[in-house]
């Protein structure tokens, strides 16, 4: 009876442990399967922010160098208007020193007669000639402030030259500034509605993307020339910098079990499977 009892017992003890085990299995397969969905989910995440990402740069291209040339055109109006400011302020004071020296002659052809009457009443030759040499000073010093006059005079031409054409300039720029701001918010106006919704879609995928594998993903496309962070697998190459992909490397990619990049450019690689789920979606 005894024996029959421990017999009993084992195969008791038995059938539980091969039902653990079971269980077990069957837990690890159930495990397994999760972090497979997982990755692929993972994987056609980052391939779908990819191709929004994309296309938020080809409306961006779209605009071209237009926001750069608007900002250059500001730059030089800007430097023509600083110009002619200036070129005016240089003819007012060229204004300002001719004033002064037509003073200056005034001055001198008034001291010029005072002399000559007091030459007519002068007592001896030695003040006739301090006053001759006052008039021959004077009369020096009225031949260069008209020799200065002249200078000036012809400084002021040429300027006056130089804010004319500054102003032409100024003037054509202006209307080219115009011209390209209308063209850039006529593109703005266009594709802003459209841009606003892929940022806005960018954002969403994002939160499916955890901050680890996010922050490599923009890293990635941050140094990627053409802004590309995931390709697909294209005639056995990596769609980024096209270097061959070995076979067992496609095999894995295909295998969705975990996230390859590229040995050669860093670029995660995802299969057609992948984004053909991404463009049925």
């Amino acid at each position: 009876m005894a024996k029959k009892q421990a017999k009993d017992k084992a195969a008791t003890k038995e059938k539980t442990k091969k039902a653990g085990e079971i269980k077990a299995n069957a837990k690890a397969g159930k495990g397994e399967e999760n972090i497979e969905v997982s990755i692929e989910k993972k994987l056609i995440a980052l391939y779908n922010l990819q191709q929004t990402d994309s296309q938020v740069d080809k409306i961006r291209i779209v605009r071209g160098e237009l926001p750069l040339e608007v900002r250059d055109l500001e730059d030089e109006i800007a430097g023509l208007e600083t110009r002619l400011e200036n070129h005016k302020n240089e003819i007012d004071n060229l204004k300002k020193q001719i004033s002064e020296k037509e003073n200056t002659i005034k001055e001198s052809q008034a001291l010029i007669k005072k002399y000559e009457d007091q030459q007519m009443s002068v007592r001896n030759n030695r003040e006739y000639d301090s006053l001759s040499k006052e008039i021959e000073f004077q009369t020096l010093e009225i031949q260069l402030a008209e020799k200065r006059i002249s200078e000036y005079k012809e400084k002021s031409e040429k300027i006056k030259e130089s804010i004319k054409e500054s102003e032409e300039n100024l003037k054509e720029r202006n209307n080219d500034l115009e011209v390209k701001k209308n063209e850039l918010e006529d593109i703005v106006a266009e594709t802003e509605k459209e841009e606003k919704q892929l940022i806005k879609n960018s954002e969403q995928n994002q939160n499916y993307i955890e901050d680890r594998l996010l922050a490599a993903y923009k890293r990635i496309r941050k140094n990627a020339r053409n802004g590309l962070a995931v390709v697909k697998i294209e005639r056995d190459a990596c769609g980024g910098c096209f270097n061959k992909i070995p076979p067992q490397h496609q095999l894995d990619i295909r295998m969705h079990k975990k996230i390859i990049v590229c040995e050669y450019c860093g670029r995660i690689l995802v299969d057609d499977e992948i984004a053909e789920a991404v463009e049925q979606k």
